[in-house]
């Protein structure tokens, strides 16, 4: 796994178990949310990676979606 350069440890390139584990939710519900909630992923191959930054994004997109129904 490709770790950042800028001194952080946080790689920048996410397995679907290392999102499943942040997001505290199990693998099967990450393959939903890609399949239907547009969680943006890269692929090499048959390998399935989630950029740390762009699901960051996602989730704050989510989150403001959540506060402008209410």
């Amino acid at each position: 796994m490709e770790q950042r350069t800028d001194g952080g440890s946080q790689p920048l390139l996410l397995t679907i178990p290392q999102v499943a584990q942040s997001l505290g939710l199990c693998r099967a519900e990450i393959y939903k949310l890609i399949a239907t909630a547009g969680l943006p992923t890269i692929h090499f191959g048959r390998a399935i990676r989630v950029s740390a930054a762009s699901l960051q994004k996602w989730i704050e997109a989510r989150e403001a979606q959540e506060q402008a129904a209410k």
